[in-house]
């Protein structure tokens, strides 16, 4: 069994086994939506099951594929009719606001609504500039701290340095394009709730959503040549081996037909952040779309 990959152990903290991590999606499903081939057969991340209804219900049969195998139960009670839960990441999440909540009144729980419902960027400019906001990202994901310690080495690398900082600036710039009233994951990382109304998994045909418990390289290697016209690799090399990341890209331009396109998310920062700035969860630093030649 290959070990190449941090994502194998199922898990944020270095005890007990795998567990859910993601309760809820953090990437927007209109970036595959809008650049993948129309009903292909196409493979995503399970993760929270989140892309794989949304393309599911745009006609695509999907192969829904995750390491982790409570991650994979948990989509597939999703697809299944399932609510959400909180997963490791929500916990995180739900610690810094609690903290920033106690320390400024205007984070706090019932301050949030108006301002993820206010059309006035002069704002959510000022709430971005606390000076509470800014020290509890410089302690959760400063150097050497916070996510890079919670998530195990092996992510050290898909950190960018002062993530922090990274981390400001991509919520800023993605407020400015997006806005807050109606997107669903500026609802979910500033208020840990759901935007009104938004029900993610409403009208999935779980009959297109094949699941699959397998290392994803794997996976990839073991179909036909062309099998997939699509695929959606998440964030899935950020933090794993050199010789892993060789394996997945080689996997892809197997499983992948000619002229179909491969989707990949990064935390990292990059001179050409692609497709980035289209997602509405504001956390990516780099996205790829590309065609596999």
């Amino acid at each position: 069994m290959n070990t190449d990959t941090p994502w194998r152990r199922g898990k944020l903290l270095p005890v007990g086994g795998p567990r859910v991590l993601f309760g809820w999606g953090y990437e927007d499903p209109q970036v595959e939506l809008a650049s993948f081939p129309r009903c292909g057969r196409v493979l995503v991340i399970a993760a929270a099951g989140e892309t794989a209804a949304a393309l599911a219900g745009a006609g695509h049969e999907v192969t829904a594929v995750d390491i982790n195998p409570a991650q994979l139960a948990y989509c597939r009670s999703r697809l299944s009719g399932g609510g959400a839960v909180t997963g490791s990441v929500e916990r995180i999440l739900a610690a810094g606001r609690r903290v920033l909540g106690a320390v400024d009144p205007e984070w706090r729980d019932q301050e949030l609504p108006s301002l993820l419902c206010s059309q006035d960027p002069s704002e959510w400019r000022r709430r971005l500039a606390s000076p509470a906001l800014r020290v509890l990202l410089a302690a959760g994901l400063g150097p050497a701290r916070g996510l890079a310690v919670l998530s195990r080495p092996g992510f050290g690398p898909a950190l960018p340095p002062r993530l922090d900082k990274v981390v400001l600036d991509r919520l800023r710039r993605g407020v400015a394009k997006h806005g807050s009233a109606t997107n669903p994951w500026a609802w979910r990382l500033f208020a840990g709730r759901e935007l009104p109304g938004h029900e993610p998994m409403t009208g999935v045909d779980t009959g297109a959503v094949h699941l699959v418990h397998a290392d994803v390289a794997d996976h990839l290697a073991s179909v036909p040549a062309g099998h997939y016209d699509a695929v959606s690799l998440s964030n899935v090399l950020d933090g794993p081996s050199s010789s892993f990341q060789r394996r997945v890209i080689r996997a892809v331009r197997h499983a992948v037909r000619r002229g179909g396109v491969v989707a990949l998310r990064s935390l990292r920062t990059a001179a050409d952040p692609g497709a980035a700035g289209e997602d509405r969860s504001m956390l990516w630093g780099v996205i790829r779309v590309e065609p596999v030649s």
